[in-house]
Order: structure tokens, then sequence, then C-alpha cells
């Protein structure tokens, strides 16, 4: 994989023409992103692959009637072929860093982690797959599930876990709606990245 000609090609499809995802190719792959960073080796992310009459039932439970009768893009995004979910096991954390290797952390409660890296660790796991499936010509959106995390999380019998996002996967039918969010006015890349002097009080190695 040219990763960096990946991360330049890779795009969000919100139309899909519904070609099925064959289950067996996409659980491997979910399993490859899987090597994604995790901190502590807590191996705490979860990818739960949704395929034929688990995609509407999908729709139905991660959005309300209303969106769908009045979303552009509901008819689009409910022709994906495929459907991952991700979710992040916190405890997995708080128990892998209460450990004796890990104690002196501090992190052995949910509450003294300043950043949630479940999260972060979702997020990279995510982020691989997504690399992947446009290395393998599919295309994808990455679906946040705001405000119905609670029943979607029952109907997968994953209650003990925390919802990240949802990746709709399939073939692109060129009828996607260019999002309004490409047309803000950015900073640049490279502008985002700097670099950081050396202070004259650095200690010395």
């Amino acid at each position: 994989m040219d990763v960096a000609r990946a991360l330049a090609r890779r795009r969000m499809v919100r139309s899909f023409d519904g070609t099925l995802v064959d289950p067996d190719w996409l659980d491997g792959l979910c399993a490859t992103a899987l090597w994604a960073p995790t901190a502590g080796n807590c191996a705490g992310v979860r990818m739960h692959t949704l395929y034929g009459d688990a995609r509407p039932a999908f729709f139905a439970i991660a959005t309300d009637a209303s969106w769908r009768e009045r979303s552009s893009r509901y008819e689009g995004l409910s022709r994906a072929g495929a459907i991952v979910v991700v979710t992040s096991r916190p405890q997995d954390y708080a128990t892998r860093y209460g450990e004796d290797d890990k104690r002196a952390s501090g992190l052995g409660a949910l509450d003294a982690w300043p950043v949630p890296y479940w999260h972060g660790d979702a997020a990279m796991a995510t982020m691989a797959l997504l690399l992947l499936l446009e290395e393998s010509g599919w295309s994808a959106a990455l679906w946040g599930d705001f405000g119905r995390a609670s029943g979607l999380l029952t109907w997968l019998g994953a209650d003990d876990e925390s919802l990240f996002a949802s990746v709709l996967v399939g073939r692109d039918d060129h009828h996607d709606r260019r999002s309004a969010s490409l047309d803000r006015a950015v900073a640049p890349r490279r502008s985002r990245v700097s670099r950081v002097a050396t202070p004259p009080d650095a200690p010395a190695r």
C-alpha cells in the first residue's frame, strides 16, 4: 500500500449502489485493521459486522423515522453493502493499567484517564479499516451514531462497550451530494505542522 496515496484519495461516500460485501472477506479485513496500536496491548476495540437483513435493522435502530423521511442522503446510505460498528471496552483499560507493570501510571480507574485512550484506539483501528477499504477499491462512510448509542449497543448485545462509530461499506454509485464541509476555508495542512526549536534550557542528554 502507498499510504500517502491512499490518504490523499480516500473520501467519504454517502451514496452506494447496493453491491453486497463478502462477509468472510470483510471480517478478515476488520481483523487486519485491529493490528492498529492499542494502549498497553489492551486489545479493547471490537468490530461488529452487519450483513443482509441486519442492514435495514441497523438503520431502524440508529435513526428515527422523521430523519429517514426528510434526509436527502438516507436512500443512498441505506444501500451500503455492509456495516461495521466499532466499539471499545473502557473497563479493559482500567483493568490493564491496574496490573503490576502499569500500576504506577495511576490509571487503574476510568475517571483517572485525562485522555480516554479507548476512543483513540477505536479511532486508529477505524482509520486502518478505511485505508484497507481504499486499497481494496471499496468505498466507505463514517457514520456517527450520536444520541442513539444506548439502543444500538443493546441491539448488538454489547451493553458493556462504548460506541465509537459505524463504517458503511459498499460501491460508490457516483450520485453522492457534495458535502458543504468541503467548502469551508481551513488552514493548509503544512501550516498545521509546527516545528519546535530546542529551548536553551533543555536538559542535556
